[in-house]
């Protein structure tokens, strides 16, 4: 075996049939597995002036290449779809305990098409797939969903067969809101996108898979030793066991003062991730201006009660770490919330940077016990934490400026910091009442519905409301917010990314990171654009093998991508020939926006976020990004039209992807 399977299954929920389809090897070759393998089939499949929400969309779960194969933190898998949010290709990215069940079914991915006429859910093991009757759980949220059906399937085998992991929508997702995301192991997400709008629409509730097949490597013994050395090499990486989370704003501060930028040693990263996760960030980008503040418009003089969010005091209700399939870092919690008033408790995940700061800084919240509450409440109604809480901060902005009175919010009072309104109308977003039925599709459906000049303080990027980070900071981010197929995404490239992950060691393009001034990165340059390029071509490589994004941080001297890739398929190929295959997964991406007539200079992110006009105090104030001329670096640097953003047909076939079978260049 090569680590993947060559083969999808194919569901019909309108006519409830199924079938499966064996893919040829080139496309492995071509393209990889996961968001490749979802690019290939869904750009192929989807006709075009397919409605996002109706049945000629195709909703696609994949796995990723070197998932099963013995390689660690490779348990990612991808929802792939076309975006009710953007109206053009979308995707979203998940841990948990998902990917490997999939190819234990037999299957390097699952496609769903159609509209079911009543409420189902659809259950794969060995013998094959089932379509099976959901009202029992329709309606239930995402946890208690997840539970029920693991509980009735364990039964229904006798409790004697394997636990079956399960991709569930919560009610966000039933009621189509185009902010909804897919929950795996009882509130992972794959969040973004409106993947989980996409899986409602189609009346799937959720897929249950219970496969036992083995995935093997074409070099088991060649991946044992690579994963003992990349094991061991995590294992010993820890910070001094007196760092504590008060370092954070001070590392901040000192780190965002310093004129120069150097390369770093991506460890350093899993050192902090390994101990705290993602929160590490809550107060540490407070002071180095990474975490946007007031929606948008304000700074860390806006809000000096941030120190609210000390990692530390979130830690205080984690019970055990968390650690996906693969994985041997762990920068996931399990949080014990019982004794908050309406916090259901149980089990709650350990919310994230993003999540504590959408609903922290950008809205002037210290309250965390909210926090808490609010992401448990997100996490079970299905929604996107990022997108609600830029659409509450624009909610917020709009009362405080008199568009939203008390009449159109059912009284609540949306004032900044207004901890108890903020989450009531969280409640209102999930349930589509009222003023929350206006705002549970994003920040720039509502400002479109408001009108009165609202759309100024709606941040987004192509519809797409943008992740807690600054391109004010890093502005190759901002340059991916506003160009990249799926637009407003922090998890694709950025400054900090490129100087970590030593390509240029590995890669004959990619240009080296010396020390240098930081003003250097906010020149438009040919440079720039190329570290942008690679960058976003070895997230493409990590999303196509099911990689973890914190993996991609230790940069390629500690995370043996390529060494793995060789080990799992035997292709003995070189760094080079794999960042190929990155090429042709973006370029692809941006060809089914191309294929279906998108427009994607509209996704050009908000001007607040460039700093138009300029911030007038705080860390990045003066600061305004020269992006039209960076997005068009950037285009050029991928051989698209620099106008309109799009990959040409001379770029499409000298990546070789008009020789894999069934493509063909199409422009809508």
């Amino acid at each position: 075996m090569k680590g993947y399977l060559g083969k999808v299954l194919l569901i019909d929920l309108s006519k409830g049939t199924w079938d499966s389809q064996d893919i040829p090897e080139t496309v492995y070759e071509g393209l990889l597995s996961g968001v490749g393998l979802g690019a290939y089939y869904l750009y192929r499949h989807i006709p075009v002036g397919a409605d996002p929400l109706g049945p000629d969309n195709i909703l696609g779960f994949t796995s990723g290449l070197l998932t099963g194969t013995g390689s660690f933190m490779t348990g990612r898998w991808m929802a792939v779809c076309k975006s009710p949010l953007t109206g053009g290709w979308g995707d979203s990215n998940c841990g948990g305990t998902l990917a490997p069940a999939i190819k234990q079914c037999g299957y390097d991915a699952i496609f769903f098409r159609g509209i079911s006429p009543e409420s189902v859910y659809v259950y794969v093991d060995n013998k094959g797939p089932q379509i099976r009757d959901a009202a029992a759980y329709w309606g239930m949220d995402a946890v208690e969903a997840e539970k029920a059906l693991i509980r009735d399937h364990l039964k229904a085998e006798g409790g004697s067969k394997k636990k079956p992991e399960v991709a569930v929508i919560g009610p966000g997702g039933e009621k189509l809101s185009r902010i909804a995301g897919i929950s795996n192991d009882l509130g992972r997400y794959a969040a973004r996108s409106g993947v989980g709008a996409v899986m409602g629409s189609k009346r799937l509730k959720a897929l249950v898979l219970a496969g036992t097949r083995a995935v093997r490597p074409s070099d088991p013994e060649g991946m044992k030793r690579l994963s003992g050395v990349f094991a061991s090499t995590v294992r010993k990486a820890n910070l001094p066991g007196l760092f504590t989370g008060a370092v954070f704003p001070i590392m901040g501060g000192l780190m965002g003062g310093l004129p120069s930028a150097v390369p770093l040693d991506g460890m350093l990263s899993a050192m902090m991730f390994k101990k705290f996760g993602s929160i590490m960030n809550n107060t540490y980008g407070m002071t180095n201006g990474d975490s946007p503040v007031k929606n948008w418009d304000g700074s860390v003089k806006d809000f000096p009660a941030y120190r609210a969010l000390n990692p530390d005091r979130i830690r205080r209700r984690e019970v055990r770490k968390y650690h996906c399939y693969a994985c041997i870092l762990g920068c996931g919690g399990v949080c014990d919330i019982r004794d908050l008033s309406g916090g259901n408790g149980e089990h709650t995940h350990k919310p994230e940077y993003e999540t504590c700061m959408a609903f922290g800084g950008l809205v002037l919240n210290k309250d965390l016990d909210s926090i808490f509450r609010i992401n448990d409440t997100l996490n079970r109604a299905g929604l996107d934490t990022i997108s609600v809480g830029g659409t509450v901060a624009f909610a917020v902005e709009c009362f405080e400026n008199g568009i939203l009175t008390p009449a159109d919010t059912g009284g609540l009072e949306l004032r900044w910091g207004n901890a108890r309104a903020i989450e009531a109308l969280v409640e209102k977003i999930c349930a589509r009442e009222g003023i929350g039925d206006l705002l549970a599709d994003g920040a720039k459906l509502a400002a479109e519905r408001i009108g009165k000049g609202s759309e100024r303080f709606a941040v987004h990027a192509g519809g797409q409301e943008l992740p807690m980070h600054d391109p004010r900071v890093d502005p190759m981010m901002g340059v991916t917010y506003s160009a990249d197929p799926t637009p407003g995404r922090h998890t694709t490239s950025g400054n900090l990314y490129y100087s970590q992950s030593s390509l240029w060691d590995y890669v004959s393009w990619a240009p080296k990171v010396r020390i240098h001034p930081k003003s250097q990165d906010f020149e438009p340059t040919e440079t720039e654009a190329l570290r942008n390029v690679a960058m976003t071509a070895f997230k493409m490589l990590v999303d196509g093998t099911g990689s973890c994004y914190y993996a991609m941080l230790m940069g390629v001297q500690h995370f043996p991508i390529f060494e793995y890739l060789n080990a799992a398929t035997g292709w003995n190929r070189t760094p080079d020939e794999y960042m190929e295959a990155g090429k042709r997964i973006q370029t692809l991406r941006q060809a089914f926006n191309a294929k279906h007539g998108v427009d994607v200079r509209a996704f050009r992110m908000h001007d607040r976020a460039s700093g138009i006009p300029p911030a007038s105090e705080g860390h990045n104030r003066g600061v305004t990004l020269r992006i039209d001329e960076m997005i068009r670096q950037y285009r050029r640097a991928w051989g698209w039209d620099v106008e309109t953003g799009l990959p040409t047909r001379e770029t499409f076939e000298s990546l070789g992807l008009s020789a894999l079978p069934g493509l063909e260049y199409t422009h809508g």
